[in-house]
Protein backbone atom coordinates (compact mmCIF):
# COMPACT_ATOMS: atom_id res chain seq x y z
CA UNK A 1 0.00 0.00 0.00
CA UNK A 2 1.65 3.52 -1.29
CA UNK A 3 1.30 5.81 2.01
CA UNK A 4 0.01 8.86 2.22
CA UNK A 5 0.82 12.10 3.65
CA UNK A 6 0.34 15.84 4.71
CA UNK A 7 1.99 18.29 3.19
CA UNK A 8 2.42 21.72 5.69
CA UNK A 9 4.31 25.02 3.86
CA UNK A 10 4.96 27.15 7.15
CA UNK A 11 6.04 30.21 5.69
CA UNK A 12 7.90 32.50 8.78
CA UNK A 13 9.60 35.48 9.11
CA UNK A 14 13.19 34.10 7.96
CA UNK A 15 12.54 31.01 5.95
CA UNK A 16 9.95 29.02 4.40
CA UNK A 17 9.54 24.94 5.11
CA UNK A 18 7.97 22.20 3.64
CA UNK A 19 7.23 19.39 6.16
CA UNK A 20 5.40 16.16 4.87
CA UNK A 21 3.74 14.21 7.73
CA UNK A 22 2.64 11.06 8.10
CA UNK A 23 -0.87 9.46 9.81
CA UNK A 24 1.05 9.08 13.48
CA UNK A 25 2.27 12.97 13.12
CA UNK A 26 5.49 12.13 12.59
CA UNK A 27 7.91 14.32 10.63
CA UNK A 28 9.36 12.09 7.32
CA UNK A 29 10.57 14.90 5.27
CA UNK A 30 11.53 18.23 5.27
CA UNK A 31 12.59 21.45 2.96
CA UNK A 32 13.51 24.65 3.87
CA UNK A 33 14.86 27.49 2.19
CA UNK A 34 15.40 31.49 3.94
CA UNK A 35 14.32 34.62 2.18
CA UNK A 36 16.07 38.17 2.36
CA UNK A 37 15.37 40.63 5.55
CA UNK A 38 14.89 44.47 3.79
CA UNK A 39 15.86 47.06 6.21
CA UNK A 40 15.73 50.43 4.37
CA UNK A 41 15.17 52.67 7.26
CA UNK A 42 15.16 52.38 10.84
CA UNK A 43 12.14 50.50 11.94
CA UNK A 44 11.57 49.33 8.37
CA UNK A 45 11.17 45.55 8.03
CA UNK A 46 10.69 44.11 4.54
CA UNK A 47 10.17 41.15 2.64
CA UNK A 48 10.02 40.11 -1.20
CA UNK A 49 6.56 38.37 -1.56
CA UNK A 50 7.84 36.87 -5.15
CA UNK A 51 11.50 35.64 -3.68
CA UNK A 52 9.02 33.75 -1.14
CA UNK A 53 6.60 32.19 -3.56
CA UNK A 54 9.54 30.76 -5.38
CA UNK A 55 11.34 29.40 -2.22
CA UNK A 56 7.99 27.67 -2.43
CA UNK A 57 8.01 26.45 -5.39
CA UNK A 58 11.87 25.08 -4.99
CA UNK A 59 10.88 23.60 -1.67
CA UNK A 60 7.65 21.33 -2.53
CA UNK A 61 9.70 19.62 -5.29
CA UNK A 62 12.83 18.97 -2.96
CA UNK A 63 10.50 17.94 0.39
CA UNK A 64 9.12 14.83 -2.39
CA UNK A 65 11.93 14.25 -3.59
CA UNK A 66 13.13 13.33 0.53
CA UNK A 67 10.66 10.51 0.50
CA UNK A 68 10.34 9.54 -2.70
CA UNK A 69 6.96 10.77 -3.38
CA UNK A 70 4.79 12.45 -5.76
CA UNK A 71 1.34 14.66 -5.78
CA UNK A 72 -0.90 12.00 -5.85
CA UNK A 73 0.72 10.80 -2.13
CA UNK A 74 -0.31 14.01 -0.85
CA UNK A 75 -3.65 14.22 0.93
CA UNK A 76 -3.99 17.78 1.67
CA UNK A 77 -1.95 20.97 2.32
CA UNK A 78 -2.02 23.20 5.27
CA UNK A 79 -0.33 26.19 5.20
CA UNK A 80 1.00 28.09 8.40
CA UNK A 81 2.13 31.51 8.30
CA UNK A 82 3.90 34.62 9.80
CA UNK A 83 1.04 36.85 10.77
CA UNK A 84 0.09 40.48 9.71
CA UNK A 85 2.36 40.70 7.41
CA UNK A 86 0.97 43.06 4.23
CA UNK A 87 1.31 42.15 0.77
CA UNK A 88 -0.48 44.02 -1.64
CA UNK A 89 -0.25 43.13 -5.32
CA UNK A 90 -1.93 43.81 -9.03
CA UNK A 91 -5.16 41.16 -9.21
CA UNK A 92 -4.30 41.46 -13.58
CA UNK A 93 -0.34 41.33 -13.28
CA UNK A 94 0.12 39.03 -9.80
CA UNK A 95 3.24 41.33 -9.26
CA UNK A 96 3.55 42.74 -5.97
CA UNK A 97 3.60 46.58 -5.46
CA UNK A 98 6.17 46.65 -3.48
CA UNK A 99 7.89 44.52 -1.28
CA UNK A 100 5.89 43.12 2.04
CA UNK A 101 5.42 45.19 5.19
CA UNK A 102 6.59 42.55 8.05
CA UNK A 103 4.74 42.80 11.42
CA UNK A 104 7.79 43.61 13.08
CA UNK A 105 7.72 46.83 10.81
CA UNK A 106 7.31 49.86 13.04
CA UNK A 107 6.99 52.68 10.56
CA UNK A 108 3.08 53.34 10.95
CA UNK A 109 3.73 54.74 15.05
CA UNK A 110 2.63 57.92 14.19
CA UNK A 111 -0.74 57.20 13.15
CA UNK A 112 -1.27 54.49 15.61
CA UNK A 113 -0.30 57.26 18.05
CA UNK A 114 -3.20 59.34 16.49
CA UNK A 115 -5.63 56.16 16.56
CA UNK A 116 -4.98 55.85 20.46
CA UNK A 117 -6.32 59.33 20.60
CA UNK A 118 -8.69 59.81 18.84
CA UNK A 119 -10.97 57.28 18.77
CA UNK A 120 -9.11 55.60 21.33
CA UNK A 121 -8.57 52.09 22.49
CA UNK A 122 -12.19 50.98 23.40
CA UNK A 123 -13.32 51.83 19.80
CA UNK A 124 -11.37 48.76 18.80
CA UNK A 125 -11.29 46.67 21.44
CA UNK A 126 -15.00 46.53 21.31
CA UNK A 127 -14.78 45.90 17.55
CA UNK A 128 -11.90 43.74 16.86
CA UNK A 129 -10.62 42.91 19.87
CA UNK A 130 -7.34 44.31 19.59
CA UNK A 131 -5.92 47.44 20.67
CA UNK A 132 -4.00 49.96 18.06
CA UNK A 133 -0.65 48.58 17.30
CA UNK A 134 2.13 48.91 14.65
CA UNK A 135 1.80 45.24 15.04
CA UNK A 136 -1.23 45.22 12.52
CA UNK A 137 -2.11 45.26 9.24
CA UNK A 138 -4.98 47.91 9.00
CA UNK A 139 -2.57 50.75 9.83
CA UNK A 140 0.31 49.40 7.30
CA UNK A 141 -2.62 49.13 4.42
CA UNK A 142 -3.64 53.02 5.41
CA UNK A 143 0.02 54.02 5.17
CA UNK A 144 0.33 52.66 1.72
CA UNK A 145 -2.32 54.52 0.41
CA UNK A 146 -1.33 57.82 2.68
CA UNK A 147 2.14 56.89 0.21
CA UNK A 148 2.04 55.43 -2.82
CA UNK A 149 0.54 57.17 -5.69
CA UNK A 150 -2.59 56.11 -6.66
CA UNK A 151 -2.65 53.19 -4.88
CA UNK A 152 -5.83 53.58 -3.08
CA UNK A 153 -8.00 54.83 -6.46
CA UNK A 154 -6.55 51.63 -8.07
CA UNK A 155 -7.81 49.79 -4.87
CA UNK A 156 -11.56 51.34 -5.00
CA UNK A 157 -11.55 50.12 -8.76
CA UNK A 158 -11.00 46.61 -8.04
CA UNK A 159 -7.26 46.46 -9.59
CA UNK A 160 -5.27 45.65 -5.98
CA UNK A 161 -5.77 42.70 -3.88
CA UNK A 162 -4.51 42.12 0.10
CA UNK A 163 -3.77 39.39 1.90
CA UNK A 164 -1.27 38.23 4.53
CA UNK A 165 1.25 35.79 3.45
CA UNK A 166 -1.31 32.79 3.59
CA UNK A 167 -3.77 34.77 1.23
CA UNK A 168 -0.41 35.35 -1.44
CA UNK A 169 0.11 31.84 -0.97
CA UNK A 170 -3.20 30.49 -1.64
CA UNK A 171 -3.84 32.87 -4.81
CA UNK A 172 -0.58 31.41 -6.08
CA UNK A 173 -0.93 28.04 -5.72
CA UNK A 174 -4.67 28.26 -7.05
CA UNK A 175 -3.77 29.91 -10.51
CA UNK A 176 -2.46 33.22 -9.49
CA UNK A 177 -3.99 35.75 -12.33
CA UNK A 178 -6.20 32.79 -14.19
CA UNK A 179 -8.63 32.47 -11.04
CA UNK A 180 -6.26 31.75 -7.91
CA UNK A 181 -8.39 31.87 -5.15
CA UNK A 182 -8.08 34.88 -2.90
CA UNK A 183 -9.00 33.76 1.15
CA UNK A 184 -8.22 33.94 4.14
CA UNK A 185 -9.21 32.04 7.43
CA UNK A 186 -10.10 33.76 11.00
CA UNK A 187 -6.78 33.51 12.87
CA UNK A 188 -5.47 35.71 10.27
CA UNK A 189 -8.08 38.02 9.29
CA UNK A 190 -8.62 39.03 12.64
CA UNK A 191 -5.39 40.22 12.89
CA UNK A 192 -5.77 43.22 10.72
CA UNK A 193 -7.81 45.31 12.96
CA UNK A 194 -10.91 45.14 10.06
CA UNK A 195 -12.27 42.35 11.37
CA UNK A 196 -15.34 41.94 13.92
CA UNK A 197 -14.15 39.67 16.50
CA UNK A 198 -18.01 38.04 17.26
CA UNK A 199 -18.74 37.38 13.38
CA UNK A 200 -15.57 37.38 11.96
CA UNK A 201 -16.77 39.42 9.17
CA UNK A 202 -15.57 42.37 8.03
CA UNK A 203 -16.23 44.90 9.86
CA UNK A 204 -17.92 48.17 8.21
CA UNK A 205 -17.48 50.67 10.49
CA UNK A 206 -13.48 49.83 10.46
CA UNK A 207 -12.91 49.45 7.01
CA UNK A 208 -14.82 53.02 6.69
CA UNK A 209 -12.77 54.16 9.44
CA UNK A 210 -9.12 53.22 7.89
CA UNK A 211 -10.41 54.24 4.25
CA UNK A 212 -10.43 50.21 3.16
CA UNK A 213 -12.10 49.47 0.34
CA UNK A 214 -14.07 46.05 0.30
CA UNK A 215 -12.99 44.64 -3.00
CA UNK A 216 -9.45 45.33 -2.00
CA UNK A 217 -9.71 42.20 0.90
CA UNK A 218 -10.23 38.44 0.88
CA UNK A 219 -13.05 36.13 1.74
CA UNK A 220 -12.99 34.55 5.20
CA UNK A 221 -13.14 31.15 5.07
CA UNK A 222 -13.13 28.37 7.91
CA UNK A 223 -9.18 27.41 9.56
CA UNK A 224 -10.03 23.93 8.19
CA UNK A 225 -11.86 23.39 5.29
CA UNK A 226 -11.26 22.10 1.49
CA UNK A 227 -10.57 25.41 -0.38
CA UNK A 228 -10.48 24.08 -3.44
CA UNK A 229 -7.04 22.66 -5.60
CA UNK A 230 -3.96 23.86 -6.39
CA UNK A 231 -3.01 24.34 -9.69
CA UNK A 232 0.70 25.13 -9.65
CA UNK A 233 3.19 22.50 -7.81
CA UNK A 234 0.89 19.51 -6.81
CA UNK A 235 -2.14 19.87 -9.56
CA UNK A 236 -5.15 18.36 -7.93
CA UNK A 237 -4.49 18.15 -4.69
CA UNK A 238 -6.23 19.74 -1.86
CA UNK A 239 -5.36 22.81 0.26
CA UNK A 240 -7.75 22.08 3.11
CA UNK A 241 -6.33 24.36 6.28
CA UNK A 242 -4.70 27.89 6.86
CA UNK A 243 -3.80 29.28 10.45
CA UNK A 244 -1.77 31.97 11.81
CA UNK A 245 2.01 30.67 12.84
CA UNK A 246 0.75 30.79 16.76
CA UNK A 247 -2.29 29.53 16.50
CA UNK A 248 -1.40 26.72 14.48
CA UNK A 249 1.54 26.34 17.24
CA UNK A 250 -1.34 25.79 19.78
CA UNK A 251 -3.62 23.81 17.33
CA UNK A 252 -0.21 21.46 17.05
CA UNK A 253 0.38 21.21 20.87
CA UNK A 254 -3.57 19.88 21.02
CA UNK A 255 -4.43 22.31 23.53
CA UNK A 256 -8.55 22.30 22.27
CA UNK A 257 -9.61 22.27 25.88
CA UNK A 258 -9.91 25.73 27.62
CA UNK A 259 -7.10 26.57 29.86
CA UNK A 260 -4.73 24.86 27.75
CA UNK A 261 -1.91 26.95 26.76
CA UNK A 262 1.30 26.70 24.51
CA UNK A 263 4.22 29.22 24.64
CA UNK A 264 6.40 29.25 21.31
CA UNK A 265 10.13 30.56 21.76
CA UNK A 266 11.77 31.76 19.14
CA UNK A 267 13.36 35.38 17.98
CA UNK A 268 10.10 37.16 20.16
CA UNK A 269 7.64 34.54 21.74
CA UNK A 270 3.89 34.26 21.84
CA UNK A 271 2.50 32.34 24.53
CA UNK A 272 -1.74 31.44 23.71
CA UNK A 273 -4.29 30.36 26.19
CA UNK A 274 -7.25 28.31 24.62
CA UNK A 275 -10.38 30.02 25.88
CA UNK A 276 -12.91 28.06 24.43
CA UNK A 277 -16.08 29.77 22.70
CA UNK A 278 -15.91 32.55 25.19
CA UNK A 279 -15.06 35.59 23.83
CA UNK A 280 -12.76 37.01 26.43
CA UNK A 281 -12.29 40.85 26.35
CA UNK A 282 -8.87 41.51 28.10
CA UNK A 283 -8.53 44.39 30.73
CA UNK A 284 -5.24 43.17 31.39
CA UNK A 285 -2.79 44.45 28.00
CA UNK A 286 -3.44 40.89 26.57
CA UNK A 287 -4.84 40.53 22.71
CA UNK A 288 -8.32 38.67 22.44
CA UNK A 289 -7.59 36.60 19.42
CA UNK A 290 -9.55 33.72 17.69
CA UNK A 291 -7.37 30.53 18.13
CA UNK A 292 -9.32 28.46 14.99
CA UNK A 293 -12.77 27.24 13.04
CA UNK A 294 -13.17 24.51 12.26
CA UNK A 295 -15.78 23.89 9.74
CA UNK A 296 -18.98 25.04 10.97
CA UNK A 297 -18.37 23.91 14.05
CA UNK A 298 -18.41 27.22 16.58
CA UNK A 299 -15.00 29.82 16.68
CA UNK A 300 -12.59 28.55 19.87
CA UNK A 301 -11.24 31.80 21.05
CA UNK A 302 -7.91 32.70 22.71
CA UNK A 303 -5.83 35.22 24.93
CA UNK A 304 -2.62 35.78 23.59
CA UNK A 305 0.50 37.46 25.23
CA UNK A 306 3.37 38.44 22.85
CA UNK A 307 6.71 39.24 23.87
CA UNK A 308 8.59 41.14 20.77
CA UNK A 309 12.13 40.12 22.59
CA UNK A 310 13.22 36.39 23.50
CA UNK A 311 15.55 34.55 21.33
CA UNK A 312 16.62 37.44 19.77
CA UNK A 313 18.03 39.26 22.72
CA UNK A 314 19.75 35.82 23.22
CA UNK A 315 21.36 36.72 19.41
CA UNK A 316 22.41 40.55 20.61
CA UNK A 317 24.13 38.77 23.62
CA UNK A 318 25.94 36.83 20.73
CA UNK A 319 26.62 39.47 17.83
CA UNK A 320 26.41 42.76 19.68
CA UNK A 321 28.33 42.48 22.83
CA UNK A 322 30.50 38.87 21.64
CA UNK A 323 30.07 37.21 24.77
CA UNK A 324 29.45 33.96 23.37
CA UNK A 325 30.17 32.51 19.91
CA UNK A 326 27.25 30.39 19.96
CA UNK A 327 23.22 30.94 20.75
CA UNK A 328 23.75 27.36 22.97
CA UNK A 329 26.95 28.89 25.08
CA UNK A 330 24.60 31.20 26.62
CA UNK A 331 23.51 28.32 28.83
CA UNK A 332 26.94 26.93 29.63
CA UNK A 333 28.13 30.53 30.95
CA UNK A 334 24.89 30.88 32.59
CA UNK A 335 25.49 27.52 34.90
CA UNK A 336 28.68 28.91 35.94
CA UNK A 337 26.85 31.27 38.32
CA UNK A 338 24.00 30.30 40.86
CA UNK A 339 21.98 33.65 40.60
CA UNK A 340 22.02 36.41 38.22
CA UNK A 341 23.51 38.46 41.21
CA UNK A 342 21.16 41.26 41.83
CA UNK A 343 20.89 42.03 37.72
CA UNK A 344 18.34 42.78 35.10
CA UNK A 345 17.99 42.81 32.27
CA UNK A 346 14.54 44.28 30.14
CA UNK A 347 14.86 43.90 26.68
CA UNK A 348 12.78 46.87 25.35
CA UNK A 349 14.85 47.23 22.08
CA UNK A 350 11.88 49.05 20.34
CA UNK A 351 9.43 49.10 23.32
CA UNK A 352 7.43 46.10 25.25
CA UNK A 353 4.25 44.05 24.41
CA UNK A 354 2.23 42.20 26.45
CA UNK A 355 1.05 43.13 28.73
CA UNK A 356 2.45 46.88 28.51
CA UNK A 357 2.21 47.74 25.24
CA UNK A 358 4.69 50.71 25.82
CA UNK A 359 6.34 51.82 22.54
CA UNK A 360 8.08 54.56 24.86
CA UNK A 361 10.25 51.88 26.76
CA UNK A 362 13.90 50.85 26.36
CA UNK A 363 16.05 48.06 27.14
CA UNK A 364 17.23 48.64 30.65
CA UNK A 365 20.06 46.69 32.76
CA UNK A 366 19.72 47.95 36.39
CA UNK A 367 21.23 46.48 39.44
CA UNK A 368 24.94 46.47 38.15
CA UNK A 369 27.73 46.53 40.78
CA UNK A 370 31.76 45.57 39.99
CA UNK A 371 30.54 41.75 41.51
CA UNK A 372 28.61 41.30 38.03
CA UNK A 373 29.88 38.87 35.98
CA UNK A 374 29.45 37.97 31.89
CA UNK A 375 28.07 34.56 33.76
CA UNK A 376 25.44 36.90 35.33
CA UNK A 377 24.58 38.81 32.69
CA UNK A 378 24.03 35.78 30.89
CA UNK A 379 21.90 34.18 33.30
CA UNK A 380 19.34 37.47 33.29
CA UNK A 381 19.62 37.17 29.43
CA UNK A 382 17.75 33.99 30.06
CA UNK A 383 15.75 35.28 33.11
CA UNK A 384 14.17 38.08 30.82
CA UNK A 385 12.23 35.31 28.74
CA UNK A 386 11.38 33.83 31.95
CA UNK A 387 9.65 36.71 33.39
CA UNK A 388 8.00 38.57 30.44
CA UNK A 389 6.40 35.06 30.74
CA UNK A 390 5.31 35.35 34.26
CA UNK A 391 3.95 38.48 33.31
CA UNK A 392 1.90 37.48 30.43
CA UNK A 393 0.62 34.20 32.49
CA UNK A 394 -0.73 36.75 34.97
CA UNK A 395 -2.62 38.40 32.90
CA UNK A 396 -3.71 35.96 31.45
CA UNK A 397 -5.25 33.93 34.67
CA UNK A 398 -6.72 36.96 35.28
CA UNK A 399 -8.70 37.95 32.55
CA UNK A 400 -9.72 34.17 31.83
CA UNK A 401 -11.12 33.28 35.68
CA UNK A 402 -9.00 30.02 34.51
CA UNK A 403 -5.70 29.25 36.15
CA UNK A 404 -2.59 27.63 34.00
CA UNK A 405 -2.24 24.17 35.42
CA UNK A 406 0.52 22.86 32.99
CA UNK A 407 2.55 25.41 29.76
CA UNK A 408 3.74 23.60 26.88
CA UNK A 409 6.57 24.77 25.18
CA UNK A 410 8.09 24.42 21.42
CA UNK A 411 10.41 26.77 19.56
CA UNK A 412 14.31 26.72 19.26
CA UNK A 413 14.60 28.11 22.87
CA UNK A 414 13.31 25.23 24.42
CA UNK A 415 16.68 23.39 23.94
CA UNK A 416 18.24 25.42 27.08
CA UNK A 417 17.46 23.42 29.46
CA UNK A 418 18.43 26.00 31.89
CA UNK A 419 15.75 27.66 30.53
CA UNK A 420 12.97 25.35 30.62
CA UNK A 421 13.37 24.87 34.60
CA UNK A 422 13.37 29.15 34.95
CA UNK A 423 10.17 28.30 33.68
CA UNK A 424 8.56 25.94 35.85
CA UNK A 425 10.19 27.74 38.68
CA UNK A 426 8.97 31.24 38.15
CA UNK A 427 5.47 29.72 37.11
CA UNK A 428 5.11 27.32 39.40
CA UNK A 429 3.57 24.95 37.11
CA UNK A 430 5.13 22.03 34.99
CA UNK A 431 6.83 22.71 31.59
CA UNK A 432 6.26 20.19 29.31
CA UNK A 433 8.13 19.58 25.44
CA UNK A 434 6.55 17.83 22.71
CA UNK A 435 8.44 14.86 21.16
CA UNK A 436 7.23 16.74 17.31
CA UNK A 437 9.04 20.15 18.09
CA UNK A 438 7.69 21.60 15.03
CA UNK A 439 4.27 22.03 15.92
CA UNK A 440 3.64 25.23 13.69
CA UNK A 441 3.80 22.64 10.54
CA UNK A 442 2.45 20.15 12.34
CA UNK A 443 -0.89 22.00 13.32
CA UNK A 444 -1.36 23.91 10.21
CA UNK A 445 -1.13 19.53 8.68
CA UNK A 446 -3.43 18.81 11.34
CA UNK A 447 -6.03 20.86 10.15
CA UNK A 448 -5.44 20.31 6.65
CA UNK A 449 -6.19 16.34 7.68
CA UNK A 450 -9.00 17.38 9.47
CA UNK A 451 -10.69 18.90 6.39
CA UNK A 452 -9.86 15.90 3.85
CA UNK A 453 -11.07 12.69 6.61
CA UNK A 454 -7.13 11.87 6.38
CA UNK A 455 -7.12 12.06 10.44
CA UNK A 456 -10.79 11.70 11.61
CA UNK A 457 -11.33 13.86 14.61
CA UNK A 458 -9.52 15.69 16.82
CA UNK A 459 -9.09 13.13 19.76
CA UNK A 460 -6.94 10.89 17.27
CA UNK A 461 -4.83 14.11 17.49
CA UNK A 462 -4.52 14.30 20.89
CA UNK A 463 -3.35 10.50 20.69
CA UNK A 464 -0.61 11.86 18.58
CA UNK A 465 1.02 14.05 21.42
CA UNK A 466 3.90 12.71 23.14
CA UNK A 467 5.87 13.78 25.88
CA UNK A 468 9.60 14.73 25.11
CA UNK A 469 10.79 16.80 28.21
CA UNK A 470 9.11 18.14 32.08
CA UNK A 471 10.43 19.94 34.32
CA UNK A 472 8.73 21.15 37.95
CA UNK A 473 8.93 23.90 40.18
CA UNK A 474 11.90 23.60 42.33
CA UNK A 475 11.74 27.69 44.12
CA UNK A 476 10.90 28.54 47.02
CA UNK A 477 8.64 30.66 47.18
CA UNK A 478 9.68 33.98 49.05
CA UNK A 479 12.99 33.72 46.70
CA UNK A 480 10.14 33.64 43.80
CA UNK A 481 8.03 36.75 45.01
CA UNK A 482 11.62 38.82 45.78
CA UNK A 483 12.92 38.17 42.91
CA UNK A 484 9.31 38.84 40.37
CA UNK A 485 9.00 41.95 42.66
CA UNK A 486 13.00 42.68 41.49
CA UNK A 487 11.45 42.21 37.76
CA UNK A 488 8.87 44.85 38.52
CA UNK A 489 10.86 47.41 39.39
CA UNK A 490 13.60 46.72 36.69
CA UNK A 491 10.63 47.32 33.87
CA UNK A 492 9.03 50.37 35.25
CA UNK A 493 12.79 52.29 34.61
CA UNK A 494 12.30 51.01 31.25
CA UNK A 495 9.53 53.14 30.53
CA UNK A 496 8.97 56.60 29.59
CA UNK A 497 12.74 56.83 28.01
CA UNK A 498 11.64 57.75 24.65
CA UNK A 499 10.32 61.38 24.12
CA UNK A 500 7.92 62.26 21.73
CA UNK A 501 9.95 64.52 19.84
CA UNK A 502 12.74 61.97 19.59
CA UNK A 503 11.12 60.07 16.68
CA UNK A 504 11.94 63.25 14.57
CA UNK A 505 15.13 64.07 15.84
CA UNK A 506 16.54 60.39 15.37
CA UNK A 507 15.21 60.59 11.81
CA UNK A 508 16.47 64.28 10.87
CA UNK A 509 20.13 62.88 11.81
CA UNK A 510 19.86 59.72 10.15
CA UNK A 511 19.60 57.28 13.00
Amino acid sequence: MVERYVMSIDQGTTSTRCILFDHRGRLVSVAQREHRQYFPRPGWVEHDAMEIWRNVQRIVPEALAGVGADAAQIAAIGIANQRETTVLWDRRTGTPLGRAIVWQDTRTAPLVDALRDRPGDEFFLDRCGLPPSTYFSAPRIRWLFDHVEDLEKRARNGEVLFGTMESWLIWNLTGGVDGGLHISDPTNASRTMLVNIRTLTWDPELLDFFGVPRPLLPEIRSSAESYGEARALLPGVRIGAALGDQQAALFGQTCFSPGEAKCTYGTGSFLLMNTGTDLVHSRNGLLTTVAYKIFNQPTVYALEGPMAVTGSLVQWFRDRLGLISTAPEIETLARTVEDNGGCYIVPAFSGLFAPYWRSDARGVIVGLTSYITKGHLARAVLEATAWQTREVVDAVNADSGLTLKQLRVDGGMTSDNLLMQMLADVLDVPVVRPLVAETVSLGAAYAAGLAVGYWPDMEVLRRNWYRAGQWLPDMDPERRAYEYESWKRAVERSLGWIRPDDAARARRSGQ
